[in-house]
């Protein structure tokens, strides 16, 4: 694949479906990717949402690593304020030592969940705050150069693993470039700072011992299916679940019902966050793909394939990476 396509697993557990289910479907999605030449896959931290299973980041990447041979894997991203640096540097350490040459980490700023699991998971509320230092802390962990005096990372002091800083806001974007580091924006749910973002990352970018010039991933949804209906069917069966996941309080919803709920200001609300999807047939979803990467000014898109069933997802899979073969860097 010319131009770099990437994809973004939330690892979903449908409605019925377990959690071990899900996991290989992850596995089945990963080795997809790696058959029709995407560059990595990454598995984003969340936690009290029953219909995600990528809580524990690590834990998944490995299991999926040992089920692919070649393809990048890696988190996008690890909620930093969650977690010290120090562990995080063990633990990608370790899996670097497992998969070398195949492992990123992504790095998020947000806690990824509300104020009670904030407190389940004991973390501070200021944690946030601190995220530029912890970034550093993390990095010389992984480079060998610790800032704690007598503590280093065993697995992963050396091991270098590549960072990129995530974020939905101006504030990553200006981090990333004061660091020298890729930058990975999250439109594919939060669109509104992206432009805003990558001009400031490209205008303030210092090159850094990783990255000697800027490297931008957009996240973007997709549903690509044989035919314009079916991919249009299967995003109204993606709205009306975002609907319910956001605004129906724990409730179990009929069609009907959360049709009317997208109807009122719920829809509004899913389909701003959804501004950024591509849907349609593959030759529809690479037109829509081109031009938001023009839009994005994008070195990079990482897809969240959206599709309700792993057996969409892997034909979405199939079918984009086939449309965006002859697509140029």
């Amino acid at each position: 694949m010319s131009f770099p396509l990437s994809v973004l697993d939330l690892a979903p557990v449908a409605p019925g479906e377990s959690v071990g289910q899900s996991i290989a479907h992850s596995v089945a999605l990963a080795q997809a990717a790696e058959e029709h030449g995407y560059t990595r896959v990454w598995y984003a931290e969340h936690h009290n949402m029953s219909a995600i299973a990528s809580s524990a980041t690590s834990v998944l990447i490995s299991h999926v690593g040992a089920n692919t041979s070649t393809i990048r894997l890696g988190s996008g991203g690890v909620m930093l304020p969650n977690h010290s640096p120090l562990v995080i540097a063990e633990q990608f350490g370790t899996l670097e030592a497992m998969y070398p040459g195949r492992i990123d980490l992504g790095l998020g700023r947000a806690p990824g969940s509300d104020q009670n699991t904030m407190y389940a998971m004991r973390t501070d509320p200021r944690s946030s705050d601190r995220f530029p230092q912890d970034v550093q802390e993390l990095q010389a962990y992984l480079a060998g150069e610790t800032r704690v005096p007598g503590v280093d990372a065993f697995p992963g002091k050396g091991s270098n693993v590549p960072l990129y800083i995530l974020g939905s806001s101006t504030f990553g974007a200006q981090l990333a470039a004061a660091l020298g580091l890729p930058y990975g924006h999250a439109s594919h749910f939060a669109p509104q700072a992206l432009q805003a973002a990558v001009e400031i990352y490209r205008r303030d970018f210092r090159p850094s011992a990783q990255l000697d010039a800027p490297h931008v991933i957009a996240g973007v949804n997709v549903i690509a299916a044989d035919t314009e209906d079916d991919a249009r069917a299967q995003f109204q069966t993606v709205r009306r679940a975002r609907a319910t996941l956001l605004f129906g309080r724990g409730k179990q919803f009929s069609e009907e019902e959360t049709d009317l709920l997208l109807e009122s200001g719920a829809g509004r609300q899913v389909d701003s966050m959804m501004t950024h999807s591509a849907v349609g047939t593959p030759g529809q979803v690479r037109e829509q793909l081109v031009e938001f990467r023009a839009f994005a000014d994008a070195d990079e898109l990482i897809v969240g394939h959206a599709s309700p069933r792993v057996e969409q997802r892997l034909r979405s899979v199939a079918l984009l990476a086939d449309a965006m073969a002859t697509v140029s860097a």
